[in-house]
């Protein structure tokens, strides 16, 4: 299983956890954000993939700190239309993957994913909150159980080490899950994950 650990911030963090090579690393470029992210980023092993993470952003920009920040992903967690992300898909470079986030709860209508399809490489699933992303709660996983797709998905939304029976539960069913989004969990405060706390969760995860 896959992981992304989302909401970076701070170079000698990102370098701690990055040893821990997960598969992905998220930078948020929302300047709401608390974990918002606009420093520098370290040399990291060439097997994680660099993912920022846009709330309702212009193409340009996006462009521009994909080039800058040597993006292999770009994560889309606001109100982006199929139009918008065919756009950015048509003019993003190196083939960068494109991650379309929805906010799920318990009435959350499936059907307005099927116009996505073509326009993004995977879903990513989040419990709908106040903020956009990093709310720390998990939404209903039976709800994944009318996932009509078979397109690849993030699970994300307050994972921690409380959910990983839980999450060890939903691996072992048929849905096409890609990678798990770890972020709120795992931080001493936003933007500094705690090595240990994520390390445990990896090692749990395996067994």
């Amino acid at each position: 299983m896959k992981l992304k650990i989302c909401g970076m911030k701070y170079p000698d963090n990102i370098l701690e956890v990055g040893s821990l090579l997960p598969d992905y690393m998220g930078f948020i470029f929302w300047e709401k954000s608390a974990r918002y992210f606009d420093g520098v980023i370290p040399e990291l092993p060439k097997s994680i993939k660099k993912v920022g993470v846009f709330v309702n952003e212009t193409v340009e920009i996006i462009l521009a700190k994909a080039q800058k920040y040597d993006l292999q992903a770009i994560q889309l967690h606001g109100q982006e239309s199929v139009e918008f992300c065919q756009d950015l898909k048509n003019k993003i470079e190196n083939s960068g993957e494109i991650i379309k986030v929805f906010s799920v709860d318990d009435s959350f209508n499936f059907e307005v994913l099927k116009p996505f399809e073509t326009v993004c490489d995977y879903f990513l699933f989040d419990t709908k909150g106040k903020l956009p992303g990093g709310n720390g709660t998990t939404f209903d996983w039976k709800v994944l159980e009318n996932y009509p797709s078979s397109k690849p998905f993030f699970l994300s939304g307050g994972i921690g080490l409380e959910e990983i029976d839980l999450t060890k539960e939903i691996l072992t069913t048929n849905l096409p899950i890609h990678a798990l989004d770890l972020n709120s969990k795992f931080e001493i405060e936003p933007g500094l994950k705690d090595k240990k706390i994520l390390k445990k969760f990896q090692n749990n995860l395996k067994l």
